[in-house]
């Protein structure tokens, strides 16, 4: 593979010299890996300023007189409001330009913000400082997903994005087992603080490590011009199996979310765990089960893709783990009788829920043409994180409000185990997109 692209490319663009040292900078499989690898470390660092919050729920929630409902909003909306609208112009901005720098600025806000929340007085304030975590993030995942695209072959691309992906549960471990100790031994101000600044050194690794790979190198494409956001839009809406995966990833992290962002605050309030204990039993066990099913997503899509000859399997893996994932999550909410056996159970569906992702990150790669690869990935995640982060935790905590004056300490555990059902839905909506995405594979542009 690594002669492969480089052959490719100069067959078919004659590349000038900055051009082709870039390309054979890429032929190499440990230069290759080595971006990967500094992409996922900086998406870890993205869930980690973004998930740390959570595991500081009840000392923010005690020191700033909050309700479960204005947590869910600090916790996603005050996120998902900015991240999303920003991500397609900044979508739009990494088609055209520097993907590269646009990652090492994004990393640069997002770390400062996430330190300002430690400076927070009220919710307001707060919720302010979330507002800013989240235009900086808005500018990370688009460009990183072009990027990844360009640099590895379609039969490979899941099994990137995964790796790319695993980010999300990496940020988790990170964040709470870090955030847990923090806050026992300073305070939760110092807790943001201390996991923002280190971001400001990754901008710089960013800058200077990764050289901005060429549109389309993995498969040899002629680069374009991009085509305006408009077109791009009506591009993916004419596919009803985009219309369709959007929409179900969008229900999963619905679920995702508004279990997570409040198993910290379930596993304390309801069960009475410490707060150290949290981090290291519930950070562990999510970040390890939520990385393995992860890479597990990605790698399976791509071999099953690869040993079938079609692409469906993409969608299929995501509804298997939807299904699959509603029984063992019950389990740990409503069954399990301490929190420490919640904690272990939840490795089940945890594991499961992270099949999704990096899938759906390649579907999406595989239906846009390669000047919309980040405009691409920028919808999927509007519609994605608009519904699933910013709605799934904020729901979650208002139907906990609403059934805790008949419920006491056990309304959380009932509201999130409403939110599981949502996977009912969501998997409806795969199951309808498989039926048409094969065909809209087959006529993907150039």
């Amino acid at each position: 593979m690594s002669n492969g692209i480089a052959g490719k490319i100069e067959a078919g663009a004659a590349p000038a010299d900055p051009r082709r040292a870039v390309v054979e900078a890429y032929n190499r499989r440990w230069y290759r890996y080595l971006v990967l690898g500094l992409l996922t470390v900086v998406y870890v660092s993205n869930f980690v300023d973004r998930q740390v919050i959570n595991v500081l729920a009840e000392f923010i929630i005690e020191d700033l007189q909050l309700s479960d409902g204005q947590f869910g909003m600090l916790s996603g909306l005050a996120f998902a409001c900015i991240y999303t609208t920003l991500g397609i112009p900044i979508a739009r901005w990494a088609d055209l330009g520097n993907r590269r720098n646009i990652i090492a600025l994004a990393v640069t806000v997002w770390s400062v913000m996430t330190a300002l929340c430690g400076a927070a007085q009220s919710f307001g304030q707060l919720f302010l400082a979330r507002f800013g975590v989240g235009v900086g993030e808005a500018g990370g995942s688009p460009p990183a997903h072009s990027i990844v695209s360009d640099i590895f072959p379609a039969e490979q691309r899941a099994t990137a994005l995964s790796v790319y992906s695993l980010g999300v549960y990496g940020g988790i471990l990170v964040g709470t087992v870090g955030g847990a100790y923090l806050v026992e031994v300073f305070d939760w101000r110092t807790a943001f603080v201390a996991v923002g600044l280190p971001g400001l050194l990754l901008a710089v690794l960013v800058r200077l490590i990764i050289k901005e790979p060429p549109r389309g190198m993995a498969e040899a494409r002629r680069d374009a011009a991009p085509p305006g956001f408009f077109r791009v839009l009506g591009f993916l809406w004419q596919r009803k199996s985009f219309r369709h995966l959007s929409f179900a990833c969008a229900l999963h992290a619905f679920v995702t979310y508004g279990m997570g962002n409040f198993m910290p605050l379930f596993l304390g309030r309801v069960h009475g765990m410490p707060t150290i204990d949290i981090g290291w039993y519930y950070g562990l066990i999510a970040g390890i089960g939520g990385l393995a099913g992860t890479y597990f997503g990605g790698w399976v899509s791509d071999r099953m893709s690869k040993k079938t000859g079609d692409k469906t399997w993409y969608i299929w893996i995501p509804l298997i783990s939807t299904v699959i994932a509603i029984p063992f999550a019950l389990n740990t909410l409503l069954i399990m009788p301490s929190g420490y056996i919640a904690a272990y159970s939840y490795l089940l569906p945890v594991f499961c829920g992270g099949w999704y992702l990096a899938p759906c990150l390649a579907s999406t790669q595989f239906l846009v043409g390669v000047r919309m690869r980040a405009m691409g990935t920028a919808v999927l995640l509007f519609v994605l994180n608009l519904i699933g982060l910013g709605l799934g935790p904020m729901i979650t905590g208002f139907v906990s409000d609403a059934l805790e004056p008949s419920f006491g300490v056990d309304a959380l555990r009932y509201a999130m185990a409403i939110t599981v059902l949502v996977n009912i839905w969501c998997a409806v909506h795969y199951y309808w997109s498989a039926r048409t995405i094969k065909e809209d594979f087959d006529n993907a542009p150039a």
